[in-house]
């Protein structure tokens, strides 16, 4: 997989020996020594403060963190550490989606407008008609962003609100016809988290605690800070490298962006989708989410979809990568937020699954975060 001289390898050692906080949650070794291994290389390769590194196979688990949780603070993160996954968001968004489909309290086709409260619903009602299937794949139209003005320091998502996007829905045509197309779309995934709270009669947050991270314990994964989560958080950097300070996420961009978790949580969230002994309610969610729902090939254009490994089909806010001779078929997102990068991607005919995080906006880093990560998923399928 990696080609090393003899110096790396001893650099290796040192960097083991200063920054590396491996906490397995698992005895075997093979999978340990696989991921730390990678994980320190990946780790020198690029100009981050800090990095975790975690994967399961077949039901076991490791989890590597190398660096600092804050440039400068000797803390190397480890599992437990508290890491904003941005965009991963999204994936819990589709699980939800499932969720209601499966309860009989939606359906994909629905269209999203009688779902949505008062002037946003009546703006929506106004375009073509957008179905929550549309928006959990992307294809609803949508601009990436509702334009808005920017909000302050201490609080830059105050300005993502309900009537920015009204108004938009309300003064503009939509970008294409629903379906037709894909562009990335932060604005559709929060449209369909609001959609979604309506269908299932509670607040949003309150749904996705019943329905996904209570049952799984994943109770560090979660839009607030709760408990000694502060006291392990992740600080994100800046791209001059500068630490970023925390600040809040609101309560409308639930569906898009606004989760916190930790390397735990997300290795509890990748076993729950490699789990196919499971029986009952949960397999039925399990089946609806890990459809492809909009193949490229149909598609007029595709903007926003390809960074980290190119878009064959869309599911419910994954990204289907069909298999090659070189790799089997996986369902990747990635994300970021306020300094914070990560990816998450599975096989689910493998049962490998792995999840990185890094604490600095670099793009290209993040671009070398998921060749990496498409790399090790490949390596631990044997593929």
């Amino acid at each position: 997989m990696f080609r090393l001289c003899r110096q790396l390898a001893v650099t290796l050692i040192a960097v083991s020996a200063a920054g590396l906080a491996a906490t397995p949650a698992t005895a075997d070794p093979l999978l340990e020594e696989t991921v730390s291994f990678a994980a320190e290389i990946f780790f020198l390769d690029v100009d981050v403060p800090g990095v975790v590194v975690a994967a399961v196979k077949d039901g076991e688990t490791t989890v590597v963190g190398l660096g600092e949780t804050r440039k400068g603070n000797g803390v190397a993160p480890t599992g437990d550490t508290v890491l904003r996954i941005g965009s991963i968001t999204k994936t819990f968004t589709g699980a939800m989606l499932a969720h209601a489909v499966a309860a009989g309290e939606a359906g994909f086709t629905d269209p999203v407008a009688p779902l949505l409260p008062g002037a946003l619903g009546a703006a929506a009602a106004k375009r073509a008609p957008i179905g929550l299937i549309d928006l959990a794949t992307h294809a609803g139209g949508l601009p990436r962003e509702v334009p808005r003005k920017p909000g302050p320091d201490s609080d830059p998502f105050s300005t993502i609100t309900d009537d920015a996007f009204a108004t938009w829905l309300d003064g503009n045509e939509l970008l294409f016809r629903p379906g037709s197309a894909v562009l990335y779309s932060n604005f559709g995934f929060d449209l369909l988290s609001a959609a979604l709270a309506t269908a299932g009669k509670k607040p949003y947050p309150q749904l996705l605690a019943e329905r996904v991270t209570d049952p799984l314990d994943m109770a560090d994964t979660r839009f607030e800070l709760a408990g000694d989560m502060a006291d392990r958080l992740m600080s994100g950097h800046g791209f001059d490298g500068a630490p970023l300070p925390d600040v809040p996420s609101g309560d409308v961009i639930t569906g898009s962006g606004g989760l916190r978790s930790t390397a735990n949580d997300m290795l509890r969230w990748l076993q729950w989708h490699l789990d196919d002994a499971a029986d009952g309610p949960a397999r039925e969610v399990r089946f609806l989410d890990h459809g492809v729902y909009v193949q490229r090939d149909g598609l007029e254009t595709v903007v926003g979809m390809d960074e980290s490994g190119r878009m064959d089909g869309m599911g419910l806010a994954w990204v289907a990568m069909n298999a090659t001779t070189d790799r089997p078929f996986v369902l990747q997102k990635a994300g970021a937020l306020q300094g914070q990068m990560s990816y998450l991607a599975f096989a689910p005919d493998k049962g490998v699954g792995i999840f990185m995080s890094m604490n600095k906006f670099d793009f290209s880093a993040a671009y070398a975060m998921a060749d990496f990560g498409n790399q090790l998923l490949v390596e631990l399928a044997g593929h």
